[in-house]
């Protein structure tokens, strides 16, 4: 996995977020074990204190728990896995939102352009579900 690490934002708030995202998304479901700080820090190359201190928030979230004998795996908390990604997909789309009000789109002009966009992006999807882009 790529870890895209900018510089506009602490480290350690990206790799929650990274982390969060990971969790979320099924690369590491309820339940299952996380790699060491020291291996996670090695696969996103960042000091291992940064990884410790983004871990622990994680912990904070209760999104993974610390076993003494075990480390730390992810919540078996589904429901908690779910809010959380509720919570982010609201975050995107509250910044996406202002984003486009910037640009100077109304609700309606912006609702508009996403059901366009999405049946743009599903028929592509349908057309040629096995071929790459480009090579119909």
């Amino acid at each position: 996995m790529v870890w895209n690490l900018s510089a506009d934002k602490p480290i350690y708030s990206q790799l929650v977020e990274i982390i969060q995202l990971q969790i979320i998304s099924g690369r590491y479901k309820a339940g299952d074990r996380l790699p060491s700080v020291r291996e996670l820090a090695a696969e996103a190359s960042v000091n291992p204190n940064t990884m410790q201190k983004a871990l622990a928030e994680l912990e904070r979230n209760c999104l993974i728990v610390t076993q003494r004998t075990s480390g730390r795996i992810v919540t078996e908390d589904r429901e908690l896995i779910h809010k959380t990604q509720t919570h982010l997909a609201e975050e995107h789309i509250q910044n996406f939102f202002r984003t486009m009000k910037e640009l100077g789109y109304s609700a309606e002009e912006i609702l508009a352009l996403v059901k366009e966009t999405a049946e743009k992006l599903s028929g592509e999807a349908s057309s040629s579900p096995n071929l790459p882009k480009g090579a119909e």
